[in-house]
């Protein structure tokens, strides 16, 4: 799906929510849980999983990797599919803060500005509720 610009909320759509959810399934499995558990766990089906652990699905970008280890230690903590929510939520944050999305976006978006930082700019308008 390489646009030519996207927002950076469909780069968090459509590439980190998955890759997280990959990353997640694969430290399970490799604890030992079965894939049915994995996609109930993570709210998702079980061919998703599957396609997961075969590299078939979420492998067109790459976390550093420490945020991959990151990924692996939360999921050690993982009982319920609200700590699955928490601790995705997390991890986009960090990715966010950290300016990490910049690199992902770049993975994945064509002609992104250089020295583009739209993401952390000052709020040019105020949104009243």
């Amino acid at each position: 799906m390489l646009q030519s610009l996207m927002q950076p909320q469909e780069v968090e759509v459509f590439y980190i929510i998955p890759t997280i959810r990959k990353s997640l399934a694969q430290a399970l499995k490799h604890q030992g849980m079965p894939q049915k558990n994995i996609a109930e766990l993570l709210s998702i089906q079980a061919s998703t999983v599957s396609q997961y652990l075969n590299n078939k699905r979420a492998h067109t970008i790459t976390f550093p990797a420490y945020l991959e280890r990151e990924i692996r230690q939360a999921a050690t903590t993982i009982k319920t599919p609200t700590d699955v929510i928490r601790i995705i939520q997390t991890i986009i944050q960090h990715i966010k803060t950290s300016k990490t999305i910049c690199d992902i976006h770049r993975q994945v978006s064509k002609n992104l500005p250089k020295g583009c930082d739209a993401c952390f700019i000052e709020q040019l308008v105020e949104v009243k509720p």
